[in-house]
């Protein structure tokens, strides 16, 4: 007989659950946190946080998945261990240190001399409602806070370490992983379109692996977050701070950053917040420099495969729970979306143009969500082109020389480059300029025929009293157009106009109903 089949083995066996079973009793009680108190207890499939004054301390779970091994203490610290490491740098204000559950006589304790049980990891609590799973909850997810986001998760992946790795590669083995999971729950409730998913999802692979073999090796793939959604993401400060990367496995954790950003625009679309998702997604790439447009004809693979793990998630967070078709419900939900996501739309070019203060951007921003390839176009403003191509922010106001011809021509010009490779990637796209110069009109409409594209030229008409009024009252706005910009703009000969105009006089919502009436009738 083998050692390890004996009965010390057996007891051996028998004896880790209770382990941890005694430290969850622990750190449920009160007696591991500084000042007791009522605790909360918060599960996933990979950990415990119990949640007690200022304090949090996160035990991982004694469990082995295909993925993720955490069944000895020692596999449990080193994850802590790397999970601190890698979201301290990013949210210092949360994160502290990695300390072991000991034995002393009679208990537990945190720290201490005594044999070592298990190990947490402590962080500093943050209220709940801050979370961005609560604020997008009770309807507070808007838009500048969607620019944040964009601008927040651009930032975390230009401080990530690259990794030249094939991306084809990364993403067969992530739905080879799904493929032997879901095998486990097969005949599960929620599951019915899994074989739809799976046969849809392997053709697109297939069309998209030498594009993904290619980001992979020039530079869009990274050390990312790994599991960027809402939950994640908390409010500190009022800024969307991202925590709680994943640190399990550096293989899942290396992605294409359009990946990483696709869980985050995924799990906004699964709660129906297309227009945060859109504007996210339009931030994101406006901070990016142009450098990701291209990306976007993977990024309905990646929104698929991410909706799949979050359902393959929840079918084992439920088994680990002991509650097993719990949340067949979402688990649906979740596989309705990874095949919606894959539908191919075609690229759409609309363009909308009118003096300042006529409501272009607001009109331009409506339109996107949902027109097009999930999440909805790419919005593109001259405003904020010129901004970030002089690295300056939105609400900054620039010096005349900004506006000289040249300048502003430029700008045209690289906001016409960048909707061509958005629209090559498969993409829809919204401009949103005054396209006061016939030949940038003409440049644009050249544009879709050239591409041979669906698009709409919208105009928008407005008193310029009312435009005076709506300059006056701007705050914080990308536009530096004020009523000397507006007069001179009136004086201008805008030459022969053949795009559709709309009255603009009225509410937003009236505007972008009559803008929707055009695209409808399929009128340029």
């Amino acid at each position: 007989m083998n050692k390890g089949d004996g009965p010390e083995a057996a007891a051996e066996a028998h004896l880790k659950p209770l382990m941890q079973e005694d430290v969850l009793a622990f750190l449920a009680s009160g007696a591991a946190f500084p000042d007791g108190g009522a605790v909360t207890r918060i599960e996933t499939h990979g950990a415990y946080v119990f949640l007690c004054g200022g304090d949090a301390l996160k035990l991982k779970r004694a469990v082995r998945y295909d993925y993720m091994d955490l069944s000895t203490p020692d596999l449990r610290r080193r994850m802590l261990l790397r999970e601190l490491e890698l979201n301290a740098p990013s949210a210092p204000s949360i994160y502290r240190d990695v300390l072991p559950v000991t034995r002393k006589p009679g208990g537990l304790l945190i720290g201490g001399d005594g044999p070592v049980i298990d190990w947490v990891l402590r962080m500093h609590r943050f209220p709940a409602e801050n979370e961005l799973e609560a604020v997008a909850a009770r309807g507070a997810l808007d838009g500048p806070l969607a620019d944040a986001l964009g601008r927040m998760v651009l930032h975390y992946h230009a401080n990530c370490p690259q990794r030249l790795t094939d991306g084809a590669e990364l993403m067969s083995a992530i739905l080879d992983e799904l493929d032997r999971v879901f095998t486990e729950f097969k005949g599960a409730e929620g599951t019915e379109g899994l074989a739809d998913w799976r046969r849809a999802t392997r053709q697109v692979f297939s069309d998209a692996s030498a594009r993904l073999t290619r980001r992979g090796l020039s530079g869009h793939t990274m050390r990312t977050h790994g599991d960027l959604h809402l939950r994640n993401i908390v409010l500190v400060d009022a800024k969307p701070v991202a925590f709680d990367a994943l640190e399990f496995d550096e293989t899942l954790g290396t992605c294409d950053v359009l990946y990483d950003l696709a869980f985050l625009l995924m799990d906004l679309e699964h709660r129906g917040l297309n227009a945060v998702a859109t504007r996210t997604l339009s931030q994101y790439l406006l901070e990016a420099r142009g450098s990701e447009d291209a990306g976007l004809a993977v990024l309905p693979l990646f929104l698929s495969v991410r909706a799949a793990i979050r359902a393959m998630v929840l079918l084992q967070t439920d088994v680990a729970r002991k509650r097993a078709g719990a949340s067949a419900v979402e688990v649906q939900a979740y596989l309705t979306q990874a095949r919606a996501v894959l539908t191919p739309h075609p690229a759409r070019l609309i363009a909308v143009g009118g003096l300042s203060g006529s409501g272009k951007t607001v009109l331009a921003r409506d339109l996107a969500p949902g027109l097009g390839a999930a999440p909805g176009a790419v919005h593109l403003s001259t405003d904020a082109e010129r901004k970030a191509g002089l690295e300056q922010p939105a609400n900054c106001h620039l010096e005349q020389a900004a506006y000289a011809p040249a300048a502003r021509q430029g700008v045209y010009v690289r906001l016409l480059a960048r909707a061509e490779a958005i629209l090559r990637a498969g993409h829809g796209v919204v401009l949103d300029g005054t396209f006061l110069d016939p030949l940038m009109r003409h440049a644009v409409r050249e544009l879709a025929v050239r591409l041979d594209v669906p698009s709409a030229f919208l105009w928008l008409n407005a008193p310029e009293s009312l435009l005076l009024e709506r300059i006056g009252s701007r705050r914080n706005d990308s536009s530096d157009a004020d009523a000397a910009v507006l007069r001179r703009q009136l004086a201008c000969d805008l030459g022969p106009m053949d795009w559709t105009r709309i009255d603009a006089s009225g509410a937003p919502v009236e505007t972008l109903a009559a803008a929707r009436a055009v695209l409808a009738a399929g009128r340029p």
